[in-house]
């Protein structure tokens, strides 16, 4: 599936999880899965966009999507200062830049 700059822009994934490791779990990345992204040549070219995520009292943390996540089209996105609180993990992110 051939992705243009209109089709990306306002695009709603789900933050599926922190990237995490046996021992240790990194609040500040995420994966992310955005539904019709299905390979690792279509998360490649969100690479660089920038997302955000609205908590309940209104405010926004924005984070940069940085790499893909394996060869199924998930990506991991980098916010800066604490991360994103754990309340966050299955609810909506959207592609704003």
């Amino acid at each position: 599936m051939a992705l243009n700059k209109l089709e990306i822009l306002g695009k709603e994934g789900t933050i599926s999880n922190y990237r995490q490791g046996r021992h240790t779990l990194h609040p500040k990345h995420c994966i992310i899965v955005f539904p019709n992204i299905t390979n690792r040549k279509d998360a490649n070219k969100l690479i660089g966009r920038t997302v955000v995520w609205i908590s309940p009292t209104g405010k926004e943390l924005k984070g940069t999507i940085t790499r893909a996540h394996g060869n199924s089209g998930a990506i991991r996105a980098h916010f800066k200062k604490a991360g994103l609180p754990g309340q966050a993990l299955g609810q909506k992110v959207k592609i704003i830049k």
